[in-house]
């Protein structure tokens, strides 16, 4: 690890806070010039590149070099989850979280929202719902807390109406009654 490229790498994640794009891109670039396998830099590229850019090609590109030099940096996990699950490419996503729930130091609630996600995009919503109070119950964040909660009502209202029941209203109180009585 070089003190070096971990100070260009600090600056690069707060250029890319700041919105300055081009600037956190070529620090980034420079790093990787200097040394091809620092990880954390091509995260830092492919997290702009599918974010800021919407190069998903790229953001892959980078996010595999990552993945294959730095398997230990959660965060490489995190953001080619987000990729795969946005690109609807299951199967590689599947070997990914089951891959990250073995890092040390990973977040095991977020792992637990992307497995969620995954399955309620599939619409298995029994072991969407089954993640998202994993999530729920090994989360120390309220703010991911009441997401995770509301998840699981968003994915029972789905279930409802998918098994034919009527979901006039969101308060499950009212399901059944038309609206205005």
């Amino acid at each position: 690890m070089s003190i070096h490229n971990e100070q260009l790498l600090s600056n690069a994640d707060q250029l890319i806070k700041d919105n300055k794009i081009e600037e956190a891109v070529s620090i980034l670039e420079g790093i990787i010039s200097a040394d091809p396998t620092f990880g954390k830099a091509h995260n830092h590229l492919g997290f702009i590149y599918e974010t800021k850019i919407k190069d998903y090609t790229k953001a892959e590109t980078h996010y595999k070099i990552a993945y294959q030099t730095s398997p230990d940096y959660c965060a490489i996990y995190y953001n080619y989850a987000i990729l795969l699950s946005n690109l609807k490419r299951f199967d590689e996503l599947k070997a990914l979280l089951t891959k990250a729930e073995t890092v040390v130091g990973i977040n095991r609630s977020t792992i637990n929202n992307e497995w969620a996600i995954m399955f309620e995009a599939e619409g298995n919503l029994d072991k969407a719902i089954e993640h998202y109070k994993l999530v729920a119950a090994s989360t120390f964040d309220n703010k991911t807390l009441e997401i995770a909660i509301s998840s699981v009502e968003r994915c029972n209202r789905k279930r409802s109406f998918l098994n034919g029941s009527n979901t006039t209203s969101i308060n499950p109180n009212n399901f059944g009654t038309p609206p205005g009585t």
